[in-house]
């Protein structure tokens, strides 16, 4: 059977974690940060379950603090990890050669600031030719109306937005992947 080539498939997938960090979750409108914690860690559960590689980078950690400690919780021993100060993660030392080395096309993006960071990754991304997903219920903005304005640019320019119960289901597939029941669980 075929599938369209925009579904998502766990063979080509990485999972990007854009700057979740302590200073910058704090000042995020309560209920959008805890969204995008929750949303995320599901997401990071479901991709360490399923080999989905991860990558998380950090906007200059020593003035927004590291990674918050719900999603660092979640990361296995294999995640890389990097420091940026520029905001597009390519800037990124070693960014660049994470991605090719991974040989993953299709890069799902979860993080904060949507309008910032997340979108300048996303661009860059889509053109270099990576198939983008961004989860919008596991990104923030500090004011709505910046990530609202943010996702359609994005999807404008060739960016899938999604959601974290797409994403896992287009992940698994079938519900009868082996996997299926654990995942399911991670919805309620």
């Amino acid at each position: 059977m075929t599938t369209h080539p925009d579904l998502l498939d766990i063979e080509n997938s990485l999972l990007l974690v854009v700057d979740i960090q302590t200073k910058l979750v704090s000042v995020m409108p309560e209920s959008n940060a805890e969204d995008m914690l929750e949303n995320g860690a599901r997401l990071i559960e479901a991709a360490n379950l399923l080999n989905v590689p991860t990558l998380v980078t950090e906007q200059y950690p020593q003035g927004l603090g590291n990674t918050v400690d719900a999603i660092s919780a979640k990361l296995n021993s294999d995640t890389s990890r990097l420091e940026k100060t520029g905001f597009s993660c390519f800037s990124a030392v070693g960014f660049q050669n994470k991605l090719e080395s991974s040989t993953k096309k299709q890069i799902i993006i979860i993080g904060q600031e949507a309008h910032v960071c997340v979108l300048q990754t996303a661009l860059e991304l889509v053109q270099q030719g990576y198939q983008v997903h961004v989860v919008e219920d596991a990104v923030c903005s500090r004011k709505a109306e910046n990530k609202f304005y943010a996702l359609q640019r994005m999807q404008a320019q060739g960016v899938t937005i999604s959601n974290f119960e797409s994403v896992l289901f287009e992940w698994l597939k079938n519900s009868q992947h082996e996997h299926f029941p654990t995942i399911a669980g991670l919805l309620r």
